[in-house]
């Protein structure tokens, strides 16, 4: 398969066709952004484990009857996928406050949200990927209202699911990032990744220790080293306890 053949490339993935037009190759890269790609670099490993603990949880999500993209793994960073056409929407869920959260609202890093947060983002890397409104999603027509109603339950769903299964690796959930898509049929598909791309993932046993605590893509982008670490050990984690369900 040469490069020519790809089908889109983004900050983390590579999208090639494959012999079924319904079927498309995630090939996850090792390179890292951090605000809209105004930092680069790279983490060694990181596609392959990307790529591990999100076909991972994607399998487990759908025994819970949340409809996913994914079809399997034919290599360590590479993922089949359903084709679809994915929203331009992020949907981020927040369980603990942190990030732009804390920026834009002057809540303290850390403060436990009464109940969890789904927000949209328009996903469009010149306008810095804003927040928006119910309403300017709509008028926008990024999604229509049902699939808008659709998404939040899911995402509150994926949530719950994914509290408790990090509860087990004992790692809070913090916050994360979903993307869905629509395939040939218009049903809507979770798409994209979970990962420590996409997560912010705090280990339980070092709550105190703000820095040391976190295992997550919050080291690249704040300079606190130890990165390839982090994501191995969150990987680590995810399967000792995939295989105790087993």
């Amino acid at each position: 398969m040469s490069v020519s053949t790809k089908l889109y490339e983004g900050k983390a993935k590579i999208i090639y066709p494959t012999d079924d037009p319904e079927i498309f190759l995630a090939v996850f890269k090792d390179d890292a952004t951090a605000f809209n790609a105004q930092k680069r670099g790279s983490i060694q490993g990181k596609g392959a484990i990307n790529c591990s603990i999100s076909s991972q949880l994607f399998q487990l999500l759908e025994t819970r009857g949340i409809k996913t993209h994914f079809v399997d793994n034919p290599a360590p960073n590479q993922m089949r996928i359903k084709a679809v056409k994915i929203l331009p929407l992020e949907v981020v869920v927040r369980n603990i406050a942190a990030g732009s959260l804390c920026q834009q609202t002057g809540l303290a890093l850390g403060t436990v949200l009464k109940q969890p947060l789904v927000e949209f983002y328009y996903k469009n890397d010149r306008l810095g990927d804003p927040l928006l409104t119910r309403d300017r999603l709509l008028v926008m027509e990024l999604a229509t209202a049902e699939q808008v109603d659709r998404i939040t339950h899911l995402a509150l769903q994926i949530n719950e699911f994914l509290k408790e299964f990090f509860q087990q690796c004992s790692i809070t959930l913090v916050d994360f990032k979903l993307e869905f898509g629509l395939d040939s049929k218009q049903q809507l598909l979770l798409a994209d990744e979970i990962s420590p791309d996409t997560c912010r993932l705090w280990d339980i046993s070092t709550q105190e220790d703000a820095d040391r605590r976190i295992l997550d893509k919050d080291r690249f982008r704040l300079d606190l080293g130890n990165v390839e670490n982090a994501y191995q050990e969150v990987w680590k984690r995810v399967l000792k306890v995939v295989e105790a369900k087993e």
